[in-house]
């Protein structure tokens, strides 16, 4: 185990932070903070920029934003891959130098037939000018590695174990394009390098640009970091995740009230496990992780795992916390509120709370406290009030209400068990048209506690409004 563990996160900025990006951007930042380094660990952050004419800024702020957003904090300022193209051409340089690399003047039409007749030979690909000693130094040509012609790489991986590739199997890699600009291959390995990375982590997709890596850490005498190729996430179809699947990128859950914990939470889970565990805390998190326990097999993502997830933790925040959360997520909704319509909120927030699978969920479950006077109580949810007796009943429990001293939840529900002594009926027969006059069949929660919510004001006037007025018209 190196003295300091560092890690990196290294996205391109063509769009936004994928939902893949971003476990295994935790996944990094977990092994950087948590128990196995100490916490002398570095947690870094990349922007592999390199290709200009995909490069879009807007796209990198939606990463850091959406980093920011998960909680998975970076040392130092993000590095620019782009940046640092004089440091990769001098190493092509290099390797030119000590004859570990060789020029190449082969392209368009003939490089794509010397392809082929690899391929319609079944050898791996190699350029001529490898063995040409003459050469045309004033024209453009690229810069490729020369890699062993025999034997195998053998990549120690964390993840999928001792993974060999046979020489066959891996060309001349080019390291330096015949415009100057280098390869992705070549600026990796020297970004990497360069940061002081001890364990690349990344999705298995680039175990074979591992091996080609480990070839050119190998050239340049350097010492290799630790590899761990995680698998990829999946779609329920078990096919690789993509748009057809629905939502990729990690703000489309932001957007949807899904919690920052929660979602970290459930990517923990797509392929890493703790026992038995469903719900594990950040703090758990940093001590338990380890990237030893990885699963070898693809996860699948399930959109109905994690809204039980996060709907575990809002019923666990405290509801003021969940309050300050809502409005930071629907400010419009919440900039519709008057003082008396967030005062009810306030008071209806901890049974909210409970009935909410995301903060999306909160205007919808809230619809009874932010009805205008006279509610229109039409249709199905008029029923109850057009029973024989329901409308001398609803007059019986205002006169009964009027007079309740403790307009608390649990005085309220005493009072209505005994309004139905009283009255020597079911809650059934009282309980269903006070509902319809108070919420006009919109959600809402138990009945002392909705009329709580309300407050004595409102909840008395809306009953009073049916009292004085009778049924809107259907």
């Amino acid at each position: 185990m190196p003295n300091q563990i560092v890690t990196r996160f290294a996205p391109s900025p063509t769009g936004y932070l994928h939902i893949g990006g971003a476990r295994t951007a935790l996944f990094n930042w977990l092994y950087a903070r948590g128990a196995k380094a100490e916490g002398k660990g570095k947690f870094l952050l990349r922007i592999e920029d390199t290709d200009r004419a995909r490069h879009n800024e807007a796209a990198v702020a939606a990463i850091l934003d959406g980093l920011s957003w998960l909680g998975l904090d970076w040392d130092g300022d993000p590095v620019s891959q782009f940046s640092q193209q004089q440091r990769h051409r001098e190493i092509a340089e290099h390797l030119l130098a000590t004859g570990r690399a060789y020029r190449c003047w082969l392209e368009g039409d003939e490089l794509n037939d010397a392809r082929q007749q690899a391929r319609d030979r079944g050898t791996r690909f190699e350029s001529p000018w490898r063995e040409i000693k003459n050469n045309f130094p004033d024209h453009p040509f690229a810069i490729r590695l020369k890699a062993p012609r025999t034997g195998e790489t053998k990549i120690e991986d964390m993840v999928q174990g001792d993974v060999t590739f046979p020489a066959s199997a891996l060309d001349d890699m080019v390291l330096l394009r015949s415009d100057g600009t280098p390869t992705y291959m070549l600026a990796v390995v020297v970004d990497d390098y360069d940061m002081g990375i001890t364990h690349v982590i990344r999705g298995d997709d680039h175990l074979v640009n591992g091996a080609r890596q480990t070839q050119l850490y190998q050239a340049l005498d350097w010492p290799l970091p630790r590899f761990a190729h995680i698998p990829l996430i999946h779609g329920a179809d078990g096919a690789k995740l993509s748009k057809r699947h629905g939502a990729l990128g990690v703000e489309h859950y932001r957007d949807a009230g899904i919690l920052p914990e929660a979602l970290c939470n459930y990517l923990l889970r797509l392929g890493w496990s703790h026992g038995d565990d469903e719900k594990i805390s950040t703090e758990q998190a940093l001590s338990w992780f380890d990237i030893s326990q990885i699963n070898k097999g693809a996860s699948r993502l399930d959109l109905d795992k994690l809204n039980h997830l996060n709907a575990l933790y809002l019923h666990e925040l405290n509801p003021d916390d969940f309050l300050a959360r809502a409005e930071q997520h629907l400010p419009e909704f919440f900039n519709t509120l008057d003082a008396t319509k967030k005062a009810a909120l306030t008071r209806a927030a901890p049974f909210i709370q409970a009935r909410c699978k995301s903060l999306s969920d909160l205007p919808e479950e809230t619809a009874f406290l932010t009805l205008t006077r006279p509610l229109a109580i039409t249709g199905k949810a008029a029923k109850p009030l057009r029973k024989d007796g329901a409308i001398d009943r609803i007059k019986t429990a205002h006169d009964w209400l009027l007079n309740v001293p403790d307009w608390t939840s649990e005085g309220l529900d005493a009072a209505l068990q005994a309004l139905t002594a009283h009255l020597q009926i079911g809650f059934g027969q009282i309980g269903p048209p006070l509902r319809a006059a108070l919420t006009a069949g919109h959600r809402a929660p138990q009945l002392a506690e909705t009329l709580y919510a309300l407050g004595r004001e409102e909840s008395l006037g809306r009953l009073c409004d049916v009292l004085a007025n009778g049924l809107m018209a259907d």
